[in-house]
């Protein structure tokens, strides 16, 4: 079930002109601090919906903000960035509205399985089609369901957000307290309307049967259960960006920092998706030409209490550059921190190894937890 955040309802005022954000309603959502596991650089897609009349399906899960065209108008009217369904009617002259079960759809398959913290259902330029309300729910269907399968009658389904009335133009957040391992999600939206972003932030929960078959693999990566736990500096782009999937391609697809102007420096701490063994390491600074890192330094601790260990000592970084490093000895730990001096900015971390024997026992035990 899901506990509401600061909520907004009913219309925004009609498009003025000028910026279309400036009455665009927000506000702080504290579980944003996790990764999107509906981005689509983890393998996320729109897979069906009911109705996509106005606005394709996939316009959900884009990246970057929603964008708006006052004069942007096609055969059907006006195009919308998001996901936007036909007007719904009753059956008849006599009963002309839609019942209140009535409603729109849309399939969602996460980029990576996991644990839902929250979810944004975004209405940006909504501003009187939106949704009256919408509902949200989730469920676990191991390898690649078709939508018939993910809409048979045997798939059990879970509520995350019950149904909600929303507002128009506007982000509404919802926190979801839900421990279970999720793979797709159902967005509803009640009785029509239009969306334009879908956000759902959590942590993935990965399948210890796929990563003990692939040996050795990247234990920080998002996708096998990698996460950044906190950034000295998140200025210019996210810290997550460094396990993110895939090389960089293009500058804010890394992590950048702000110019710093005292002597300090920048770094990560990241947690490995459990104890590991670390063998191997990539620091690289693709598209960072002249703002990459000046010299970086990796540590490694076993447990929120161990001592930082230095694996890496301060090693200088080229620009534009893919840098690696076979350590001398495999390094037991749970956490890493990158340090890279004096600011700057790298776009991925890769530590290469395998989980430990204890390692591999916590994470089979936590994936049985989530139902996996």
């Amino acid at each position: 079930m899901s506990a509401s955040l600061p909520s907004f309802t009913g219309d925004a005022s009609p498009y003025g002109g000028g910026d279309p954000y400036a009455d665009y309603r927000t506000a702080d959502l504290p579980f944003t601090r996790y990764a999107d596991l509906a981005d689509r650089r983890l393998g996320a897609g729109v897979i069906a919906a009911n109705d996509e009349f106005f606005a394709e399906r996939e316009n959900l899960l884009k990246p970057e903000a929603a964008e708006f065209d006052p004069e942007h108008f096609g055969h059907k009217g006006k195009i919308m960035d998001g996901w936007e369904t036909r007007r719904r009617r009753g059956v008849s002259a006599a009963r002309p509205h839609p019942t209140d079960e009535d409603h729109d759809w849309a399939l969602i398959r996460l980029g990576a399985p996991g644990v839902v913290r929250g979810i944004v259902v975004d209405t940006a330029h909504f501003r009187g089609n939106y949704p009256q309300a919408v509902s949200v729910e989730g469920t676990s269907v191991a390898g690649s369901p078709s939508p018939e399968e993910l809409l048979g009658d045997d798939v059990k389904w879970t509520t995350l957000v019950t149904r909600t009335a929303v507002g128009g133009h506007a982000a509404n957040g919802f926190a979801v307290d839900t421990e279970q391992r999720f793979t797709h999600l159902r967005v509803n939206q009640h009785p029509d309307g239009g969306i334009a972003r879908l956000r759902v932030y959590g942590e993935v929960a990965p399948d210890p049967a796929w990563l003990a078959a692939l040996g050795t693999f990247d234990l920080v990566a998002l996708e096998n259960g990698g996460q950044v736990e906190d950034a000295s500096d998140r200025f210019y782009s996210p810290a997550t960006n460094t396990i993110q999937p895939g090389r960089s391609r293009k500058m804010d697809d890394g992590w950048e920092t702000r110019r710093r102007r005292d002597k300090g420096n920048d770094w990560i701490r990241y947690r490995l998706v459990e104890q590991s063994e670390i063998r191997a390491v990539e620091i690289d600074t693709a598209y960072l030409k002249g703002n990459s890192a000046g010299w970086a330094a990796l540590s490694v601790r076993d447990g929120e209490g161990g001592e930082w260990r230095e694996v890496l000592p301060r090693t200088r970084l080229q620009p534009d550059t893919n840098h690696r490093f076979v350590l001398a000895a495999p390094v037991v730990g749970t956490h890493a921190r990158i340090d890279i001096y004096p600011d700057g900015g790298i776009s991925r971390l890769r530590l290469f190894g395998s989980p430990t024997a204890q390692g591999t026992a916590r994470l089979t035990a936590r994936h049985q937890e989530l139902g996996g």
